[in-house]
């Protein structure tokens, strides 16, 4: 049985919801009864026109938070306003990524590296991400309604990651802000794993690769890949909830490809 099936009123936060995978994950999860509040991050209002349209659509059910995730003030602000709300989180979805943006590209070689590009890449990919699990621990301890704790609901944490952050499979080198900041991720999140398992033992704490999806991110790099290795992103949100809805007391810390396997660190 999913941990969702087990659960009454499910609350889920999608972070950074406003396109791409974050964004599906919304939709997906709107179709599904179960869940009873969808909370969902943006950074730009400008970009999340298709965000706020389903927020109106739903409006009991989906409810949007502007959240720049380089910003713990903004992290913790807006984890604030959803306890002035809801006092326990189920399912928290991290899709926020950075790969490339205008002049700065993944390096190819040494001579492109600068500390500039590379410190963008740990802000958004990595450091946000923890500073995420930190906020959060008081949703995922669960309590009731005067703070007192009650017996805590089986919850996960999920970041996306991706394949090219497991060192263990480096072959073509390369990219080396993006591999980095991705291990690093894999790291913090292992790390934070075992915090939890002390703190919140019903929460499960991963990293997901979601294999080469057709969103803004992966579009300049979609020449060489295979047509069937090109994953929509309604396949891709649909392949990752199945992992974790499937996952088990003893898989919180790892990290898992988009078919439920195990990636290597």
């Amino acid at each position: 049985m999913s941990f969702i099936d087990e659960i009454n009123h499910v609350n889920a936060l999608i972070v950074g919801a406003s396109r791409g995978i974050g964004l599906g994950f919304v939709k997906k999860l709107l179709q599904d009864g179960r869940i009873a509040k969808i909370y969902a991050t943006y950074r730009q209002l400008e970009s999340a026109s298709e965000l706020m349209a389903l927020a109106s659509e739903h409006s009991e059910r989906l409810i949007c938070l502007s959240m720049d995730i380089t910003d713990e003030l903004q992290i913790a602000e807006a984890i604030q306003k959803m306890r002035t709300q809801i006092k326990k989180l189920h399912l928290v979805i991290n899709c926020v990524g950075f790969l490339h943006e205008g002049n700065l590209q993944p390096e190819k070689s040494l001579r492109q590296l600068n500390s500039e590009n590379l410190l963008r890449y740990f802000q958004i990919n990595s450091i946000g991400a923890v500073l995420l699990a930190k906020h959060l621990l008081p949703l995922f301890r669960h309590s009731n309604g005067s703070g007192a704790a009650v017996s805590p609901e089986r919850s996960v944490l999920a970041n996306i990651s991706a394949k090219l952050g497991s060192i263990g499979d480096n072959q073509l080198g390369g990219w080396y802000g993006y591999r980095a900041s991705k291990a690093a991720l894999n790291m913090f999140m292992r790390t934070a794993a075992i915090e939890y398992k002390r703190s919140c033992p019903k929460t499960l704490v991963v990293t997901l690769h979601p294999g080469t999806t057709d969103t803004r991110l992966s579009r300049p790099f979609q020449g060489n890949v295979p047509a069937e290795k090109l994953f929509s992103v309604e396949r891709t949100v649909t392949q990752l909830l199945a992992v974790i809805e499937q996952l088990q007391e003893g898989d919180s810390g790892y990290f898992f490809s988009w078919d439920g396997s195990k990636l290597p660190w």
